[in-house]
């Protein structure tokens, strides 16, 4: 667990203390979690962005590789390994890059955020407890909310089509609209609720999003827990529903799928939470017929709608290379988020289409986590037809968990936070906030790119040819997961591998790493800690993490 108290004596690694009266200390009871600075707390280590934890709840034991790297993820940078100190953020900080400005919210407005969506100068927020809300002038000196419509049954999704407002509640695809102008909705319509639900607390559902050939899409939670309706179909799958209303039950195996989004080139990715049959946090690719891992919605592959062919029994431990090869239809995930190095809680996500207005990752993704209350950043190729990259992390210190982006604009990102049930580290419960680009270009690994003997790293600015030309700048390792029933999975088969040479491109914002060792159907985690810029900074994030499905040939 962690615990943050204000001046209390530091415990140095040889079990003596020290007094820092000017610096908030941190007492570690589990040194496998990062600290942050939220009011003395207690959370628990292996729940999942959307599963509360029961009184007495206890968690698996974890591998991690450093509670360096960990405290570095939650930008804890003072902190020494040996613990002898904590000082003060050094340079540089991901706010002179990105702030973050809170919105001001009335205070009988409760923004805990399931939807986000913007059209034009207006900003359509969805509530975990029931509501829609429209916020005209959200950065203008008086921002106006307006309820819109209330009395849904948690909307988790927000989209703006053909003049309707659509969300997925937990039983049913909804679509709302104003007819008589007065801002507030007169007409709802059920656009589909060929799903059913056994009345576990955790039955949610995401969405919709559109597709190039004008389907909704929607994805079901598992059902954890009690289920006093019964047990019912679909639960765990991902829907396309046809504008005449008609679901199709396309993909299998999820299990708490929070983000959902459609590509700039129209394929359907989704996030899910780590947990049972669940390795690891990822972001997964939704082809259609694919099986994502999760066995409790599998027998619904034998009814006629399916589109996924039925996996049978599972085997209940079993390397993912492995799987891959011997389970019907199984998908690995794009991308792996290794456990707590990379947050714990994936939600949703958003496609930078903004040509540079948003800083220097034209194209990439930005995926939200709610644990950590923090962005994540994915770099995405396609290697033989499999969609695969690295992911980094981007901005921390949020004011809540992160549980959907949208672009406020070309310079801006909005994020919509909430804690309620699901706990994070931020300060506050819930709320809209605007990260913002103040035009400065952090000193990032911009690009992790696999090459058939290593990878091709492109980074934002210049770099210092010395220091990235030394192998002592870098680290590597690789380690993958196994498909099993427990909660969560260790970093397993763990190798070190050897950079047996490096170049340096002749514009000094390339650096080509010769590895030995790749592995296909393993992470490999990257830590540049020495490379420097040419004007001598260190890099903003020094880790990435290439999930490499497929090596190139």
């Amino acid at each position: 667990m962690v615990t943050t108290t204000p001046r209390m004596p530091l415990m140095t690694s040889a079990g003596s203390s020290q007094q820092d009266p000017g610096q908030l200390q941190i007492r570690l009871t589990d040194p496998r979690i990062r600290s942050h600075d939220r009011p003395t707390q207690e959370i628990p280590v292996c729940r999942d962005r959307t599963e509360p934890s029961p009184p007495g709840a206890t968690c698996s034991t974890r591998s991690s590789s450093s509670v360096r790297s960990l405290f570095r993820t939650l930008g804890l940078v003072g902190m020494v390994c040996n613990g002898s100190a904590i000082g003060q953020p050094t340079a540089p900080r991901e706010s002179d890059y990105y702030e973050v400005t809170p919105l001001p919210t009335p205070d009988h407005v409760s923004l805990e955020v399931g939807g986000l969506a913007r059209d034009e100068d207006t900003v359509y927020v969805a509530t975990r407890r029931g509501e829609i809300w429209t916020i005209r002038d959200a950065w203008g000196p008086k921002p106006r909310f307006e309820r819109f419509a209330d009395g849904l049954q948690e909307p988790l999704g927000l989209l703006l089509h053909d003049g309707w407002i659509y969300s997925a509640q937990r039983g049913e695809l909804t679509r709302m609209q104003d007819r008589d102008g007065d801002g507030k909705a007169d007409r709802f319509e059920t656009v589909c609720d060929d799903w059913n639900i056994s009345g576990s607390y955790h039955e949610y559902a995401f969405g919709p999003r559109l597709d190039p050939s004008g389907n909704l899409w929607v994805t079901l939670n598992v059902p954890f827990g009690e289920e006093p309706f019964g047990s019912v179909n679909w639960r765990g799958w991902a829907m396309r529903i046809t504008p005449a209303g008609i679901m199709e039950p396309v993909c299998a195996g999820l299990r708490s799928p929070s983000g959902l989004e459609c590509s700039p080139w129209g394929e359907f990715f989704y996030t899910d939470n780590q947990g049972e049959w669940c390795a690891a946090n990822k972001l997964s690719v939704l082809r259609e017929g694919s099986f994502h891992g999760h066995p409790h919605g599998i027998e619904s592959a034998k009814l006629p709608e399916s589109k996924v062919e039925y996996p049978g029994e599972l085997p209940d431990g079993m390397l993912m290379a492995e799987a891959a090869q011997t389970i019907a239809g199984f998908q690995l995930p794009a991308v792996w988020f290794p456990y707590d190095k990379m947050g714990r809680s994936p939600s949703g996500m958003v496609w930078d289409r903004t040509d540079g207005g948003f800083g220097p990752f034209p194209g990439q993704l930005f995926v939200g986590d709610q644990y950590a209350a923090s962005l994540q950043r994915v770099f995405l190729e396609q290697i033989e037809g499999r969609w695969q990259g690295a992911c980094f992390p981007f901005r921390r210190s949020l004011g809540s968990g992160v549980i959907r982006v949208a672009f406020a604009d070309s310079e801006s990102l909005w994020v919509g936070l909430s804690d309620r049930g699901w706990p994070s580290v931020g300060k506050t419960t819930s709320g809209l906030e605007r990260v913002r680009w103040t035009g400065k270009t952090p000193f990032e690994i911009r690009e992790m790119q696999a090459r058939p003997d290593g990878f091709h790293l492109v980074f934002t600015q210049p770099v210092d040819p010395t220091t990235a030309a030394d192998p002592e700048s870098y680290s590597l390792i690789s380690y993958t997961y196994e498909l099993h029933s427990d909660y969560g999975c260790d970093e397993l088969d763990e190798q070190s591998l050897s950079i047996t040479s490096l170049r340096v491109g002749d514009d000094s914002l390339t650096v080509d790493l010769t590895v030995s060792g790749l592995r296909e159907c393993y992470v490999h985690e990257l830590v540049a800690e020495g490379v420097r810029s040419a004007e001598g900074l260190p890099l903003l994030h020094p880790d990435a993490y290439y999930t490499l499905i497929r090596r190139p040939r």
